[in-house]
């Protein structure tokens, strides 16, 4: 007897993202849907019969799971187009902050900025990617720096996923940058993100997981550490923007903590990388900020490999030092600027985005019991969707089931 399902994709190609292998290419294959989960992904040939209350047919297009960006700081104040131009004038990342730039700055407009204006700022940056195909994404915090505003910035970041047909991931990330008012005490700071900032997020539940920055011009391993231990007791996972302008150590130190995942990563070591593949922490890499910040130290793609880390791919969207709202761009560069190949690519945004998130079995892949998030591409192969520049190639986007 045929099994009576919602929706039924037919007469596509699939790349399901499997980790049988990215290669999991079926050339004529289907994806069955019932309440919001697919109930089956792969060749047609193989398929049971289904019942479908809908039939879609996809006319020989590829499905591959919707895109995952799990590295975003979309929620802020403001923006930070005079820093570029010093930047382009020769100005680093450590002067513009040195000066009362950076971070800081967009503090003073996110404090500035009504909940619904954040609100609207933030959907706008959402929805170019949700036009890419993103079905989840990430958002952290760490433009409020105290307690208040950073429970604010995470509720807006919650309300996205209430007016927005996506799944958002909330993260903490309190230890991101020394407030104003902190008088350049940033032990009596990291003090109060673990007594007061933590436990007041933790009991409101409005976020998934716990972030620091770990770099000279924010904060120490140490002080990382005593952040990380605070979540622990508090029941939450950890992740860590590591070694991004120096090699202090960033993804052991996340690695030692079991953090979903180590991101940024230019300067991480051998050390590094074999505590990461012990530990099962993902890297994430972001080449939006490595290229807008004209870096030259590319991240240890090819140790990483060896390793067999898991590897994601992210826009890091922020005011700052990326300010990109496409993964397709984001996947492109990953390419071009680290080597990256086209599965791998098509694995950062998908398998192992939701393994950086902890989503792993829930999202990423196209097989039986996950959510049913597809994108729909108009595409003759999946190459394209890294090869092209400013091209948005999608045909349609599927999250739960809708």
């Amino acid at each position: 007897m045929a099994r009576r399902v919602d929706r039924l994709w037919t007469n596509a190609r699939l790349l399901t993202m499997a980790e049988s292998g990215v290669a999991g290419r079926d050339a004529a294959g289907i994806v069955a849907c019932a309440g919001g989960r697919i109930a089956y992904a792969g060749p047609t040939a193989d398929a049971p019969a289904f019942d479908p209350a809908e039939r879609i047919d996809c006319a020989g297009r590829w499905i591959t799971p919707g895109l995952i960006d799990c590295h975003t700081h979309l929620v802020y104040g403001g923006d930070r187009a005079a820093e570029f131009e010093m930047r382009l004038k020769g100005a680093t990342y450590q002067e513009i902050a040195a000066a009362g730039g950076g971070i800081v700055s967009t503090v003073r407009a996110t404090r500035a900025a009504s909940d619904e204006a954040l609100l609207a700022s933030a959907g706008s940056r959402l929805d170019r990617l949700i036009a890419e195909g993103a079905t989840t994404v990430e958002i952290k915090s760490g433009y409020g720096l105290d307690t208040a505003s950073e429970i604010r910035m995470l509720r807006v970041a919650r309300r996205l996923g209430q007016v927005r047909p996506v799944t958002i991931r909330t993260t903490f990330l309190g230890a991101h940058a020394l407030p104003p008012e902190a008088n350049s005490d940033k032990q009596a700071y990291i003090d109060r993100v673990c007594a007061e900032m933590l436990p007041a997020v933790a009991r409101e539940k409005l976020a998934d997981a716990v972030d620091g920055f770990c770099e000279g011009i924010a904060f120490s391993p140490a002080q990382i550490g005593q952040v990380f231990a605070a979540a622990a007791a508090l029941g939450l996972p950890v992740k860590l923007h590591a070694d991004q302008l120096s090699d202090l150590g960033g993804a052991e130190l996340a690695a030692r903590h079991g953090a979903l995942s180590a991101d940024h990563l230019e300067w991480t070591g051998e050390a590094g990388v074999a505590a990461m593949a012990q530990a099962g922490t993902v890297a994430v890499l972001l080449p939006g900020a490595f290229y807008v910040l004209r870096e030259t130290k590319l991240p240890p793609v090819a140790a990483l490999r060896r390793a067999g880390v898991r590897m994601a791919v992210s826009t890091d969207s922020n005011p700052g030092t990326s300010p990109v709202t496409s993964l397709l761009l984001a996947m492109n560069m990953a390419a071009t600027l680290f080597g990256l190949t086209v599965d791998e690519c098509l694995a950062g945004v998908t398998r192992e985005a939701a393994h950086a998130l902890g989503l792993a079995g829930e999202a990423g892949t196209l097989e039986a019991g996950t959510s049913c998030d597809l994108a729909i591409w108009d595409i003759e192969r999946p190459a394209e969707l890294v090869y092209r520049l400013g091209f948005n190639p999608l045909h349609a986007r599927v999250w739960r089931g809708q």
